[in-house]
């Protein structure tokens, strides 16, 4: 049990802490959690541009990855607008804005898999923050899953940096969180 914010205080037999960009400070307000287990907080932004024009490509291309991230991708939403990103930005605080000079690095990229891109055919549209382990210039850190066993405090399972890759695997995840709270 622990008390909320609001003065509230909740009940529980197990938790799993997948809090995402927040798990850090979940983590850090859980009574009896080793503060020293919660890892530093990464935030890698990932910028999006739009394409004006009808689709050229029927399928998601990925290029070779580029450090950080899966490097800038095409991505076909179901309106059937094309998009290209995410790029990696390390940024300090939470920002969403999409900085329009960030255009010329993009058209660099794409031009890599598609030379035929006209120049004033992208605009900012969307970013999202991935939360990482580490930084630029750092080897990549993978999933820190912080089960019971590792923490000493039955009931509670704490994971970090849980992005892209681990939403694609969530149900694979979700077992492995199971598992450890039936245990």
């Amino acid at each position: 049990s622990f008390g909320g914010s609001d003065g509230g205080n909740f009940e529980f037999d197990a938790i799993a802490n997948c809090a995402g960009l927040g798990a850090q400070s979940v983590a850090r307000s859980i009574p009896d959690y080793p503060v020293a287990r919660v890892p530093r907080l990464v935030l890698a932004k990932g910028n999006y541009f739009a394409y004006a024009g009808r689709p050229v490509f029927s399928r998601l291309i990925y290029p070779t990855p580029m450090p950080g991230g899966l490097g800038v991708h095409v991505t076909l939403d179901l309106a059937g607008r094309m998009r290209f990103g995410p790029d990696v930005e390390w940024i300090e605080r939470e920002n969403y804005d999409v900085d329009p000079g960030r255009a010329a690095a993009f058209y660099d990229r794409i031009r890599t898999y598609w030379p035929g891109l006209r120049d004033g055919t992208l605009s900012p549209d969307y970013s999202g923050i991935r939360p990482k382990l580490s930084g630029q210039g750092e080897p990549q850190a993978d999933f820190m899953i912080d089960a019971p066993a590792q923490h000493g405090l039955p009931g509670l399972v704490q994971m970090f940096r849980i992005e892209s890759p681990g939403l694609t695997s969530s149900l694979s995840l979700a077992d492995e969180v199971a598992g450890y709270l039936e245990s």
